[in-house]
């Protein structure tokens, strides 16, 4: 199947293209900064249908796009910007739960799906040596939360409640699930 990824996410490319989607890429170029008092289900909902729209006129092909955050003791955490700020997300994060939170979007002419997957992960206490080991790899950028589950952060996950493919960046079970729907709707 062919689909058009609204995405730059090498995550999202290589679980689609796992499953054996031919894809187009285009990046979108919106604004992604929060709106006032928007929580963050809201916040990757709007995102993902923002994106979608964005690049679906100039396309006939089914549009998938999503928006990934992570959520930690009420705070947003994005993409770290620097050192010091993935130092503190991962602070932050040791020994606690936090959510991840995934909107995705799907256009299809004039039909549209769009959901909010969460999970929630449990990470064990974090040391030290652990996080600068771990910012040294420069994994953290570049990821919301600056974690990469699937890479050498698994090693701090106590256990998930939820979809694995979420916390990478695309809860893939309800994306499939729903393309069944928008490809026979």
């Amino acid at each position: 199947m062919n689909l058009l990824l609204a995405s730059s996410s090498p995550r999202r490319k290589m679980l689609l293209e796992g499953l054996g989607f031919d894809l187009k890429i285009v990046a979108p170029k919106i604004d992604e900064a929060p709106l006032p008092n928007e929580n963050p289900h809201d916040l990757v909902l709007r995102l993902a249908k923002q994106k979608a729209e964005a690049v679906s006129g100039n396309y006939d092909l089914i549009v998938l796009a999503a928006d990934t955050v992570v959520v930690c003791a009420g705070q947003l955490l994005g993409k770290p910007k620097d050192k010091s700020e993935a130092k503190l997300f991962l602070q932050k994060l040791s020994n606690t739960c936090h959510k991840v939170l995934t909107g995705y979007a799907l256009l299809k002419g004039h039909q549209h799906i769009s959901h909010v997957v969460t999970t929630q992960v449990w990470f064990r206490n974090l040391k030290e040596i652990e996080i600068e080991a771990y910012i040294a790899t420069k994994e953290p950028y570049d990821k919301a939360g600056g974690y990469a589950i699937q890479g050498a952060a698994a090693a701090f996950i106590d256990r998930i409640d939820g979809s694995f493919t979420n916390v990478i960046g695309l809860p893939i079970k309800e994306v499939l699930e729903s393309l069944q729907q928008i490809s026979h709707g």
